[in-house]
């Protein structure tokens, strides 16, 4: 029915990999492929798949780590089980201001407002990258049009309130400006581009 925000990523590394910016992390991974490892939400999760599509952008080869959530995650780029990860925004963005995680880019093509100071992986070089989970309302097929002209409107208006506005944004959430249109659309193409990244990779369920 309509799309409402978009969830991006930070990826996020422990302080001690010796790369202070993403095209040294990429260098640093060619020189030892496989033996750095990245750490996800779970297998599958869009953390794995991120990283996946990074990977294979890049031409650098990782070692997966899947954690139950992305707190554990978090957890193990802080004590420095893993080296670097795809995280929400909300779950890194003080550690990065402490200091405590560097901030390597954004997934999607532009800063979020959250962390204004990270750059997007396009603005670093990687053209085109843009990798967010979308969040939408969706409704029973063979509802009137003039309901769903009337329920997007109303979200429309809902999410541009001050108050959600500013909590969306404390989130790391951006707003589908043009959601309305494009979402069925959107979607159609998200699952095609998804499938294609778990089949060309063979990616997998960890047992």
């Amino acid at each position: 029915m309509t799309a409402l925000v978009a969830l991006p990523t930070i990826m996020s590394a422990n302080p001690k990999v010796p790369a202070d910016t993403l095209d040294e992390f990429i260098a640093l991974a060619k020189k030892e492929p496989g033996k750095m490892s990245y750490g996800s939400a779970g297998a599958g999760s869009i953390h794995h798949l991120t990283m996946a599509i990074f990977a294979e952008g890049t031409g650098i080869e990782l070692l997966h780590v899947p954690y139950r959530g992305g707190s554990a995650m978090v957890h193990g780029l802080l004590t420095g089980e893993i080296e670097v990860g795809w995280s929400g925004i909300p779950n890194v963005m003080e550690l990065i201001a402490a200091g405590k995680l560097r901030g390597y880019c954004v997934s999607v093509l532009a800063r979020s407002p959250s962390t204004p100071a990270i750059p997007t992986c396009d603005e670093l070089g990687q053209r085109g990258f843009d990798v967010a989970t979308v969040l939408g309302l969706q409704a029973p097929a063979g509802t009137p049009s003039q309901i769903i002209a009337r329920l997007q409107a109303e979200v429309a208006a809902i999410v541009r309130e001050p108050t959600m506005a500013a909590r969306m944004e404390q989130l790391g959430m951006v707003m589908e400006e043009n959601g309305t249109a494009n979402y069925a659309a959107f979607m159609k193409r998200d699952m095609e581009r998804y499938a294609q990244v778990v089949k060309k990779l063979h990616l997998q369920e960890a047992k």
